[in-house]
């Protein structure tokens, strides 16, 4: 998709770049040269921090470059892509790495005699915008990609670099150097692999034309006797220990993550193929007082962007009309546009612009009954207020938005998990109370994903140098023991270094549930386990029969804390959902939080984690966003807010 991003100063340093294809230096070279040198586009006469989208594109040699340029730093961003491609956030992507990099770096790059800027961290930051732009903007929208691989005229391999060492010298490139290389292009047509054709399929004219061109020669009869053909081996059934390996070992690779071993490569001893890739544990969290944290989604950098976005809106306020509300400030202000100022609102004033809410949260996927608290929160804070300027109505929209959600939202106790298993695990001189294991169970739907959100908190907890055991309380579900027995070797390969200690507790199938909770809670108490990790099998919400067992489970268990995994995806049925899980307990005892997952599947539609604190006034402990370890977040009420206020 993208071929490269650089960050150049106009003088020719390069002061960080991402190289995905090959790029020829002939391409950003001549480009400025064209621009900043000779100055064949105006440049001279543009707004200081002009967005991407209102500098014209520049193309050369099969290439199109989207830029901007920041005149008060010198400092250039450029993304270079295949002109064939069309990638609709090609200028956002731009301009938001303006943005975070002039946020981060300003003051270095301001100080006197300054030329080069450390900015090894950049990656992280650069990697994140385009993994959240990448993941709104769908799919890659190629326009003629196939076109592309099949024209005989064209190839993708660069064009060779010119002899100009004027241009190389220019960005600090010297003769005859290549550019890293981190992501292989498309094939080039002399390199196309063509699949073989079944009996009776039919191949086009170029493709039967490659076919006999790279086919063997008619033998003459001159080169020896024929080979016998090799008979076909019969299909031997495999079968599978309770780690969910091979059995036995009949020589045929099953792990193709890896490469094959060969006679003359040697695996590491004691290492076993396909080992599970360290995490960086800088990624997704920090150490605070002795403690792992969760980094909350994405906080630092939107901070960075919202403060760039009110600069500019600050620069452009006195532009604003002051007659009608609502002309682009926000999607929620947009909807007042028909309210006159210098009046006192009353509710008849306010109808329409109710029902546009509405409808705008019903878009970000919020349960309607939900959608209607918050649009009459809103109302209740709006009429009887005698109406201003356009900015200083808009400021008060956002303002009773802003605190109706985070109303809503924010949890009514503490969520310290770290500091509620410490209470429990470590014995009290005040009282006779005896130091227990922390017990925390997982329950959901069929498929949210409860097994993998149970391994990520699991991992989280194993950071904080806990003994966890993992207890298999889906007995039902085929291959669920085996799922977390896999899951159970990775954890230990990843926290090995790390202090931390994780164990299988499982009894098989066809059991009792909830005595199997009852049985492992007492063997790691028995053992000194610090925190019990409970997997349940999955049920449908309006199943009688499947949810009465969650009374007895509880009972049995005496669960610290129930966790239900909710879908990002599963809509306005997250509200008969959650309803139902949370009075299957019997009484006296409900849930104590959820866990949103695929959270990276849904963009700014968020509103299930409306829905669900809706409906049950539990909070949001965790967000999923990915299906690594490390993919699990806390809950920021600040993200949520501004995602469901976003534009449609």
């Amino acid at each position: 998709m993208l071929d490269t991003f650089e960050i150049l100063t106009t003088s020719g340093v390069v002061l960080w770049s991402r190289t995905y294809a090959a790029v020829s230096p002939s391409v950003v070279n001549n480009f400025i040269n064209d621009i900043f040198i000779e100055e064949k586009s105006s440049v001279a006469g543009a707004k200081n921090g002009a967005s991407a989208a209102e500098n014209p594109p520049y193309k050369h040699d099969q290439h199109t470059l989207r830029w901007t340029f920041e005149k008060e730093l010198g400092i250039i961003f450029v993304a270079v892509y295949r002109s064939l491609l069309h990638i609709s956030w090609i200028d956002q992507l731009v301009d938001n790495i303006r943005a975070i990099f002039v946020g981060l770096y300003r003051d270095e790059l301001t100080k006197p005699n300054t030329t080069i800027v450390e900015c090894l961290t950049f990656d992280q930051y650069f990697d994140q915008q385009l993994r959240e732009l990448e993941q709104a903007g769908g799919k890659s929208d190629t326009r003629a990609l196939k076109s592309e691989v099949l024209s005989e005229d064209t190839g993708d391999e660069p064009p060779s670099p010119p002899n100009n060492r004027g241009q190389q010298a220019l960005r600090g490139v010297s003769p005859g150097s290549s550019p890293n290389v981190s992501r292989p292009g498309t094939p080039s047509a002399s390199h196309l692999l063509v699949a073989k054709a079944g009996p009776g399929a039919k191949l086009s004219r170029r493709a039967r034309k490659m076919q006999n061109t790279t086919s063997a020669p008619a033998s003459s009869g001159d080169e020896g006797p024929a080979r016998k053909a090799k008979a076909k081996p019969v299909k031997r059934g495999r079968k599978w220990d309770a780690d969910g390996l091979a059995d036995e070992d009949d020589g045929v690779q099953l792990d193709y993550s890896v490469p094959t071993l060969t006679s003359d490569s040697e695996a590491e001893p004691g290492a076993r193929p396909g080992a599970v890739e360290e995490v960086d544990a800088s990624t997704w969290g920090s150490q605070t007082k002795g403690k792992f944290v969760l980094r909350d989604l994405g906080d630092e950098v939107n901070s960075i962007l919202a403060d760039a976005d009110a600069k500019k809106n600050a620069a452009t306020k006195t532009d604003a009309p002051s007659g009608l509300v609502g002309t682009g400030l926000s999607a929620i202000g947009g909807l007042f546009r028909n309210v006159v100022g210098g009046k006192v609102l009353t509710k008849q004033d306010l109808d329409k612009a109710m029902k546009g809410m509405e409808e705008h949260l019903l878009k970000k996927n919020v349960a309607r009954e939900a959608a209607i608290r918050l649009c009459e929160g809103v109302e209740k804070e709006l009429v009887g207020v005698k109406t201003g300027s356009f900015e200083s109505i808009n400021a008060r929209i956002q303002k009773a938005m802003e605190a109706s959600l985070t109303k809503m939202l924010t949890p009514t106790s503490s969520l310290d998990l770290l500091r509620e298993i410490d209470a429990i695990t470590s014995p009290s001189a005040t009282s006779l109370r005896k130091a227990r294991p922390y017990v925390m169970s997982i329950v959901g739907v069929n498929g949210v994903g409860k097994s993998t959100n149970l391994s990520k908190i699991c991992f989280f907890l194993l950071q904080n140098k806990y003994k966890v055991l993992i207890a298999a309380g889906d007995t039902f579900r085929s291959g669920a023991v085996e799922q977390l027995a896999v899951h159970v070797r990775n954890l230990k390969e990843l926290t090995a270094r790390e202090g931390g200690q994780v164990e299988l507790y499982q009894k098989g199938y066809g059991k009792d549930a909830a005595t199997v909770a009852k049985d492992a809670v007492a063997y790691a108490a028995q053992e000194g386990f610090n925190v019990v990790l409970i997997d349940t099998a999955g049920r449908r919400h309006n199943d009688q029969r499947l949810m009465s067992s969650l009374e007895k489970f509880a009972k049995f268990a005496q669960p610290d804390k129930i966790l239900m995994v909710g879908e990002a995806l599963v809509g306005t049925d997250s509200v008969a959902q959650a309803r139902n899980f949370n009075a299957a307990f019997g009484s006296g005892r409900s849930l104590d939080g959820f866990i949103i997952s695929k959270c990276d599947t849904v963009g700014d539609m968020v509103g299930t984690l409306v829905s669900i604190v809706h409906a049950t006034n539990v909070p949001v402990l965790f967000v999923g966003v990915g299906q690594h370890y490390s993919d699990l977040r806390n809950f920021s009420v600040k993200w949520a807010v501004e995602k469901l206020l976003s534009s449609a």
